[in-house]
């Protein structure tokens, strides 16, 4: 007797992954131990000035070293990363090297570098050749890369549960990516201690990636509606399904409870601090299956193409958007127009974000009313005019919108250009 599967046109397969998580206070002091694991000698530390000034980095070395693990600290990770930044940092690394693995420390942006330094110094070929299409080749990964343990020390871009890494191509003023399972870290180790001294406004700033990572990948495309893939084509994002949606929605429930009290008393509150580390890492766990669409595709010319706008409690040598700031800023309206895609997700998105919010008579805008009091209460700059554009920005950012197609794609309802023209116009004041 054989079974024979019928000829299928529509999607019925969604992937998920995630790595290993150790979580809680005190969990930084344990790195040692499980790098042991890996039978590695020479290690590699990545991580910025700043958090190597305030000595995470040197006691993870100083655990290392315990094991019998010999390692060394880079620091010239670059806030918001760039090409040139990662080319240089791979450039540190491969002359230094070579490495047994490989351990992130800092916020998005050095776990980001860790993971282009770990690609990189495993295989041949050039930062471009991986990076997404249509800006590089999109080459796979011929095999397994290193091991990498990622520390976060902000609560906000998951980047220690993810499989891909942000940054900026300086030449076409535009952020991409690298998107592959193999980039995922072999470990995630949060401990929510490292995270009390962040100043209010990166906390806000970070916390609002977290609630656009959940949203979005909540709001997404639905994995179903898809038209049916080879295994050979299979992406990273593979649009909501039932596993995402059970960590964004708890996500979701977290940030409802904790967001504004990290933000306005976060250097004594280790409850709300570990619940936003948690928030980010289990949103972290959705969106980097299901994947985000509008809001970060916005966000990508929205930081690459900035004047002069420099964020409180960023370093101040140059001007930047803050990921956080820049996904949330078009977010309200981004949601009114997906919203007749899946009115039922955006509904229970509002809910779980805002319990007690009062239902409005337009139910389109409940979710926009939820997250535009959420960044006015915790100081968020009002849409893209906040950060230096206006509405004669707009025909400007729209192509770098629109060479997101990899994230546009997962839009439940798919953009023109013309959409994406009238949804940033909109968002050049949200209030």
């Amino acid at each position: 007797m054989t079974f024979e599967v019928p000829e299928l046109t529509e999607e019925t397969i969604f992937t998920w992954g995630a790595p290993p998580l150790k979580f809680g206070a005190g969990a930084i002091d344990e790195v040692g131990f499980e790098m042991s694991a890996y039978d590695v000698s020479r290690v590699l530390i990545v991580t910025d000035p700043g958090v190597n000034a305030l000595g995470a980095p040197q006691r993870l070395a100083d655990n290392l070293s315990r094991y019998g693990i010999e390692s060394e600290i880079f620091d010239g990770v670059h806030v918001e990363p760039t090409d040139d930044s990662m080319n240089k940092a791979t450039e540190y690394a491969r002359a230094q090297g070579p490495w047994d693995g490989f351990v992130a420390v800092g916020g998005g942006s050095a776990i980001d570098t860790a993971k282009a330094i770990n690609l990189l110094t495993s295989h041949p070929g050039e930062l471009m050749d991986y990076i997404n299409k249509p800006i590089g080749g999109a080459k796979v990964p011929p095999g397994q890369l290193k091991p990498l343990i990622a520390v976060p020390t902000t609560a906000g871009t998951g980047s220690e549960s993810t499989a891909m890494c942000v940054l900026d191509i300086l030449s076409m003023k535009v952020k991409t990516g690298i998107s592959h399972w193999r980039l995922r870290p072999t470990l995630a180790v949060i401990d929510p201690l490292l995270t009390m001294t962040l100043p209010p406004q990166v906390t806000a700033a970070a916390g609002m990636d977290i609630t656009c990572h959940a949203v979005e990948s909540y709001t997404a495309r639905y994995y179903t509606t898809f038209d049916r893939k080879k295994p050979e084509e299979r992406v990273t994002y593979c649009g909501s399904n039932p596993v995402s949606d059970l960590w964004c929605e708890k996500a979701m429930s977290l940030l409802a409870k904790s967001f504004r009290t990290a933000v306005e008393r976060g250097a004594e509150d280790v409850g709300a601090r570990s619940d936003m580390m948690m928030a980010a890492t289990f949103a972290g766990m959705g969106f980097g299956n299901s994947g985000v669409h509008i809001p970060h595709a916005n966000a990508y010319p929205i930081a690459g193409m900035v004047k002069d706008y420099r964020p409180q409690g960023y370093p101040q040598d140059e001007a930047m958007v803050p990921h956080g700031e820049s996904v949330s800023l078009t977010a309200p309206e981004a949601f009114r127009f997906s919203f007749d895609s899946a009115p039922e997700r955006h509904l229970r998105a509002a809910e779980l974000m805002d319990p007690r919010a009062d239902k409005v008579n337009d139910p389109r805008e409940q979710l926009p009313g939820v997250l535009t009091r959420l960044m006015r209460d915790i100081g968020i700059p009002n849409g893209i005019g906040g950060v230096g554009y206006t509405e004669a920005d707009v025909p400007d950012l729209v192509p770098g919108t629109m060479k997101q197609q990899r994230l546009l794609a997962t839009c439940p309802r798919t953009p023109t250009e013309d959409d994406i023209a009238d949804i940033l116009t909109k968002s050049v004041e949200n209030w």
